[in-house]
C-alpha cells in the first residue's frame, strides 16, 4: 500500500482501520473496517476503489460493522495474472475472496451493499454461498447474463467499455496504461452530470490506483471473465432453476443506462424470489452522486431483521 493510498484512507475514512487479508496463494485483499453492529460488506465498481463510499461510510458505520474492500485487480488489493479462461478474475473467484475476508474477520453471515462490478461479485457470492448472505442491496446493474443477451445499439454505444476491455491482451491494457488518469476522467465524465459530482481527491485516487503495475490488466481481466466464464456460471444457474432466496433490493440511477435500456426489477425477478427497489435521482455513480438518497433508500432495508 502506497503512502498516498494510506493518506487517502486516513482522509476519507479517519475512523476506519486498514488491514490486508490473505484469501489465497499470493492474493491479498485491502480492507478498511469501522463502526459497530452487525457486519456489512461493501463493494465498489469500475474504474474505482473503496473510496467511492467516502460520502456514506460514516453513516453506515453508525449502524453496522462496515467492511470496505478493494476487489482483486483494483485499488490496493492483489493483481494476479489472468489465465487463458480468465478464471482468476471470475465472479466466483472474487466472491471467494470476499467470503474469505468476512470469515477471517469472524463474520459467518452478513449483509451486502455493492455497486456496479462489486454488485456482480455480490450476486455470485449470494448464488454460491446463500448461507452467508443475509440480504443485499445492489446498485445500478441488471444481471450480467441479461445485459449481454439483450445488448442492442443503444446499450452498446453507452457501455462501449464492456466491449473494448474484453479485447485480447495486450491491446486495451496498452491503451489504458498510456494515460490511466485520462481513462478514468473520460469514462466518468461521459456519464450523467460529468465530473462535478466527484471529489477531486477521489478522482486522483482512482487514477493513481489504475496507474499501479498490473492494474490495467486486472481491470481488463475482470471484464473478460464477465464475458466468458461468468456467463457460463450464470447460464448454468438459469438452466437448473436456481434463484436467490434472500431479500434483494435493487436501486438504480434514473438518468443512467440501466434505466434506459433495461427493466431492472423484472430482470432481477428472473433470478431472485424477493426483489424490491426503484430508481434514485442520479446517474450511475450513486454513492457519490446521491449519497443522502442512497442512505434513505437502503438503510431501512439493510436494517430489517430476517
Amino acid at each position: 500500500m502506497s503512502s498516498a493510498s494510506a493518506a487517502d484512507d486516513a482522509w476519507f475514512f479517519p475512523a476506519f482501520e486498514p488491514r490486508l487479508v490473505a484469501t489465497g496463494p499470493q492474493v491479498w485483499i485491502h480492507t478498511l473496517q469501522g463502526g459497530e453492529g452487525p457486519p456489512l460488506l461493501v463493494l465498489h465498481g469500475h474504474p474505482q476503489t473503496h473510496v467511492i463510499w467516502h460520502r456514506v461510510a460514516g453513516e453506515l458505520a453508525r449502524h453496522f460493522r462496515v467492511v470496505l474492500c478493494d476487489l482483486r485487480g483494483y485499488g490496493d488489493s492483489s493483481k494476479p495474472p489472468g489465465g487463458a479462461d480468465h478464471a482468476p478474475y471470475s465472479r466466483r473467484a472474487m466472491a471467494g475472496d470476499m467470503l474469505a475476508v468476512m470469515r477471517s474477520l469472524g463474520h459467518e453471515r452478513f449483509t451486502v451493499l455493492a455497486h456496479d462490478r462489486g454488485a456482480r461479485v455480490a450476486h455470485r457470492l449470494a448464488a454460491d454461498h446463500p448461507e452467508a448472505v443475509r440480504r443485499m442491496t445492489l446498485l445500478d446493474i441488471a444481471p450480467t447474463l441479461a445485459m449481454y443477451r439483450k445488448t442492442d445499439e443503444a446499450y452498446a454505444r453507452a457501455y462501449w467499455h464492456w466491449f473494448f476491455l474484453i479485447q485480447p491482451a495486450p491491446l486495451p491494457e496498452r491503451l489504458i496504461q498510456a494515460d490511466p488518469g485520462a481513462y478514468v476522467r473520460d469514462l466518468m465524465r461521459s456519464r450523467n452530470g460529468g465530473l462535478e459530482a466527484f471529489d477531486a481527491r477521489a478522482l486522483e485516487a482512482y487514477a493513481r490506483s489504475l496507474a499501479q503495475p498490473g492494474a490495467a490488466h486486472g481491470l481488463c481481466e475482470d471484464y473478460r471473465a464477465a464475458a466468458s466464464i461468468d456467463l457460463e456460471h450464470d447460464a448454468a444457474d438459469r438452466a437448473r432453476g436456481a434463484r436467490l432466496g434472500m431479500p434483494l433490493q435493487v436501486l438504480w440511477g434514473e438518468h443512467g443506462v440501466v434505466q434506459r435500456c433495461f427493466r431492472p426489477l423484472d430482470e432481477w425477478r428472473e433470478v431472485a424470489v424477493d426483489v424490491r427497489g426503484g430508481s434514485l435521482p442520479c446517474g450511475h455513480y450513486i454513492p457519490e452522486e446521491a449519497p443522502r438518497e442512497l442512505l434513505d433508500a437502503a438503510l431501512p432495508f439493510l436494517l430489517e431483521q430476517g
